[in-house]
C-alpha cells in the first residue's frame, strides 16, 4: 500500500532527503585526544607493564617482590637493585656495561668483583677520581662519592650486593653493613685513587 501525499515526511525545502557527512566539531577531536592521551599516561603508570603478576596499589614488579615476605638477602638485593637503577645506572649503563667517556664496567669488573668488598665499598663511599685499570682498559675519570647520599650503611650494603651478585653474570658474596660502617668510620680526605685502594689487602 503506498503511502498518500498526506503521509509523506515534508521537506521544508522542496528537495528530497539524502544521508551524507558532516565535520566533527573540533572541540570534540580535542576532548577525545587529551582522553586517550590520558588513559596512556595512566595505564603506563597503573598498570605495571600489563602483566598478571603485578596488582594494584604496586607498580612494577620490584615493588611486588619488595612488599611480599621473602628471606633477607633476597630483600636486601631487591633494595639494591632498586637504588642502581635510580643512582648508579646513569653513568655505569642499566647493563652495568659502562659508557665510554663516562664511567667503567661493572660487570666483570676486578675492583667490584675482588674478595672481601673492601675497596669497592670505599669507593661508593668516598668517590674516585685519577687513573684506575679496569678490565685491561684505562679510565681516568671522577666518580663523586655517595655517602651523604646515602647514609644508611644498609643501603650501600644492598646496592654492592646486588652489583656484585646479579647485575650481569656477576656472581661474587654479599657485602655486609658491617663492612660499609668501617669504611665510613674512617672518614676519607678527598675521593681515592687506585693507587690507594691497591694497598688495601684483599680477603
Amino acid at each position: 500500500m503506498k503511502p498518500t501525499d498526506s503521509q509523506k515526511p515534508v521537506n521544508q525545502n522542496g528537495a528530497e532527503p539524502a544521508a551524507g557527512f558532516s565535520a566533527v566539531p573540533i572541540w570534540l577531536v580535542v576532548i577525545f585526544g587529551a582522553l586517550l592521551y590520558w588513559c596512556q599516561i595512566y595505564l603506563d603508570g597503573h598498570a605495571g607493564g600489563f602483566s598478571k603478576e603485578v596488582y594494584a596499589p604496586y607498580g612494577d614488579l620490584n615493588e611486588v617482590a619488595l612488599a611480599n615476605p621473602q628471606d633477607p638477602e633476597a630483600r636486601m638485593r631487591a633494595r639494591g637493585r632498586e637504588i642502581f637503577e635510580k643512582t648508579c645506572s646513569a653513568c655505569h649503563q642499566p647493563t652495568g656495561l659502562g659508557k665510554e667517556g663516562t664511567a667503567p664496567p661493572l660487570v666483570g669488573s676486578e675492583w667490584v668483583l675482588a674478595p672481601g668488598g673492601d675497596r669497592i665499598a670505599r669507593i661508593v663511599l668516598n668517590g674516585l677520581t685519577g687513573p684506575i685499570t679496569v678490565k685491561g682498559q684505562q679510565w681516568n675519570l671522577t666518580m663523586v662519592p655517595w655517602r651523604d647520599v646515602y647514609p644508611n650503611d644498609d643501603d650501600i650494603a644492598a646496592v654492592l650486593t646486588y652489583i656484585r651478585s646479579k647485575l650481569g653474570d656477576n656472581n661474587a658474596s654479599a657485602i655486609k653493613p658491617e663492612l660499609v660502617k668501617a669504611a665510613r668510620a674512617e672518614s676519607h680526605p678527598g675521593p681515592e685513587t687506585s693507587d690507594e685502594l691497591l694497598r688495601i689487602a684483599i680477603q
